[in-house]
């Protein structure tokens, strides 16, 4: 609030003067408030010149000019938080040359976790036999079988001999000036209450973890660091939960790993709210086979598997959930994660568990007009009585439970809407006994977000208008075995069958779909996976030939392509071969297209190989240059990540120096090359940093 008020300033004027301006008609009155403006104007401009002085209170247009005067070199633009990266390159400086400042500078650049090694701990040496160092003995203790775990890993505290080869290549580690930064690419995404998958028979009392009923590792939900100069330990990272690290945990009773909160817990219902279990003992075991004896009133977990088991079936709880964390590259396909922005609009019902105490809570708050039920099939009935044209009805599905009951087919009004989707922060799984058929009449819509759906394929048809599929799983092979293995290699799992459909899908996986000749189909951040090159990840409905026009950005496609025209290709990798029926229109620009491929004019893509190359010779180009991967295996929790030792026009491949694929917006060369600037600046003289991928 201004001090310079108009009302005060008029009062200061002498009585007489203001008499007289009573008399002429208030003209002083009128200047006075054009000076009390102006000074209100002046006042500020000092006020925000003074606040621009300091990077906690400065407008953003002055923060770098800030960061000139102290030094601040500029990292490649992530979107990052400038204000804080030049706010805390003081305290940076302070503890310039200590291990800890590089574990802060990775999380702050790159925002992966990390943990520093100084190598030169590591070597073994000859000891001075009145300094004895009894914690870096010359051979590792076969008895310490929890350090062995961690041999050639981040945490690994055995002895190495020397390797003279430079770290900042990744080739050598141990040698006196190495120092290497750990980071964690692979983040923990969280799965709450979360309706285990029985294995076999249910009377067993055996169950996985997964929604599919695939394998998939457990992994650990950070800790945070007790203060700025503690170096991170196993806890403080998101990685894979070590057998010994959760038995030791469970024998402490630590409770860093299971319980309330932790990174695993198996709950029951108790009044309004989940609780982790009792009356039994929580053991860590391996449990393949499966038959493999647990401790009496005991509950087994396998974190390598994600699998857990009663001791005693007849034990079991009638209602139990299970609560874990997964790891995966990026927040894409169903998860529990944040997704605010997508869910908006007012809903007209609501689907989810009665038994749930957390969906109780919700039902009394529920607006006037507003349906609730505990299956999806009979919200989608209830959808289309009276259901008239131009009207849209919003289904939100509250919890992440597994909805195994068959889906009525839907026939969507002219100009309506139907939406089902999953509340923010919840992962429900549509495990489908029967195809799901929606049709729809001209002009209308449909969306669907934040699902998993598995088992059967979801079918589009009549005269859609409108298709948008965002943060979706469709899952590739339809069902999984155990190891991970798609039930149908190849399988469809969406078919857009409307000539008249607009296609958008965003940041989901998918199987193989098919797609009308007219209908067109934009795929954004997203992995379309039919499981081999050889077989066809897009083409034509109902035995069409080619597939509708086709635009694809930052995306991964193993499978092959048919499609009418490729309208656009950017950023992308096709591992299969390529095929546009048109080839006058279109573009396809920094991807990776296989030989064989027949696709309009290309710029800046791979492999690049001369005209006039022997034919031996291009395909040993073609193979040096081929995209390498981490995993291709769905459930995996480096599933579609790029290895970081492929060739570099892929890893480094897309139109802003990014990897090619499904995580080009992850920009992990740039966060690797911003690291590295900082590394320069902050590391001990005579010493050599490396980044190294532990995920």
């Amino acid at each position: 609030m201004s001090r310079y008020d108009a009302r005060m300033l008029y009062d200061l004027v002498p009585a007489v003067y203001r008499n007289r301006d009573v008399d002429l008609g208030y003209p002083l009155r009128d200047l006075v408030e054009v000076l009390a403006s102006q000074a209100g104007v002046l006042e500020q401009d000092i006020a925000r010149l003074y606040a621009n002085q300091f990077i906690e209170t400065c407008d953003p247009w002055v923060v770098p000019y800030i960061g000139d005067l102290i030094g601040v070199r500029a990292l490649p633009p992530l979107g990052r938080n400038g204000r804080a990266e030049v706010a805390n390159m003081i305290r940076y400086r302070r503890r310039k040359g200590t291990a800890a400042v590089l574990e802060d500078l990775a999380r702050d650049v790159t925002g992966w976790p990390a943990h520093v090694v100084e190598f030169f701990e590591l070597l073994p040496t000859t000891q001075y036999m009145n300094h004895l160092r009894l914690h870096r003995p010359r051979t590792p203790d076969l008895r310490h079988a929890d350090a062995l775990d961690h041999v050639d890993r981040a945490f690994d505290s055995a002895a190495h001999t020397v390797d003279v080869r430079h770290i900042s290549s990744r080739r050598g580690k141990h040698n006196i000036p190495s120092v290497g930064l750990y980071v964690f690419r692979i983040g923990a995404f969280p799965l709450q209450l979360i309706e285990p998958t029985p294995v076999g028979d249910p009377a067993n009392g055996q169950y996985v973890f997964s929604a599919l009923g695939n394998d998939a590792p457990l992994f650990h939900n950070p800790v945070s660091e007790v203060g700025p100069s503690h170096i991170a330990e196993e806890v403080n990272v998101p990685a894979p939960i070590r057998p010994r690290a959760l038995h030791a945990d469970l024998e402490q009773d630590l409770g860093r790993y299971y319980g309330s909160g932790a990174s695993i817990a198996v709950l029951v219902p108790d009044g309004t709210a989940w609780v982790p279990i009792s009356g039994f003992e929580i053991v860590a075991a391996d449990l393949e086979p499966l038959s493999r004896t647990l401790p009496p009133g005991s509950i087994g977990i396998d974190p390598v598997r994600g699998r857990l088991a009663f001791a005693n079936p007849a034990d079991r709880p009638e209602i139990f959930r299970v609560t874990s964390y997964y790891g995966f590259s990026a927040p894409i396909g169903g998860g529990q994660y944040d997704r605010s922005a997508e869910v908006q609009g007012d809903r007209t019902a609501v689907v989810g568990d009665p038994d749930d105490p957390l969906v109780q809570a919700i039902l009394p708050g529920l607006p006037a007009g507003v349906s609730f039920f505990d299956t999806l099939a009979d919200a989608l009935v209830e959808a289309q009585n009276a259901w008239n044209p131009g009207e849209r009805r919003l289904i939100e599905i509250v919890d992440s439970q597994i909805y195994r009951d068959a889906l009525p087919a839907v026939n969507i009004p002219a100009n309506a809407r139907l939406i089902v989707r999953a509340a923010n922060d919840q992962r429900p799984t549509l495990r489908l006994p029967a195809d799901f058929v929606v049709n729809g009449a001209d002009g209308s819509a449909l969306e669907l977000n934040g699902l998993v759906i598995g088992d059967h394929a979801v079918v589009l048809g009549g005269t859609l208008d409108e298709i948008d599929l965002a943060h979706c799983t469709f899952v590739p092979g339809l069902t999984l075995a155990a190891d991970g293995a798609p039930g149908t290699p190849g399988g469809v799992s969406l078919v857009v069958g409307a000539d008249t459909a607009e296609a958008t899908i965003r940041a989901s996986i998918l199987g193989a779909i098919d797609v009308a000749p007219e209908a067109t189909v934009r795929i954004e951040d997203s992995i379309l996976d039919a499981h081999a090159p050889e077989s066809l990840a897009y083409r034509g409905a109902s035995g069409a030939p080619f597939g509708g026009p086709l635009t694809i950005a930052r995306s991964t496609v193993v499978g092959a392509i048919e499609t009418a025209e490729m309208t656009l290709g950017e950023n992308s990798i096709f591992l299969g071969v390529v095929t546009a029926e048109r080839r006058q229109q279109g573009c396809v620009r920094f991807s990776w297209v296989p030989r064989g491929s027949r696709v309009p004019r290309r710029f800046h893509c791979q492999p690049e190989i001369p005209d006039g190359t022997p034919e031996a010779e291009a395909a040993a180009i073609a193979a040096r240059l081929a995209p390498r991967f981490t995993s291709r295996t769905y459930g995996r929790p480096a599933y579609g990540q790029l290895d970081w030792r492929g060739p570099f026009v892929i890893t480094r491949g897309a139109d802003d120096e990014s990897e090619m694929g499904a995580f080009c917006s992850l920009k992990a060369p740039q966060r690797e090359a911003g690291l590295r600037i900082r590394l320069d600046e902050f590391l001990p003289v005579a010493l050599e940093a490396g980044i190294l991928f532990a995920s």
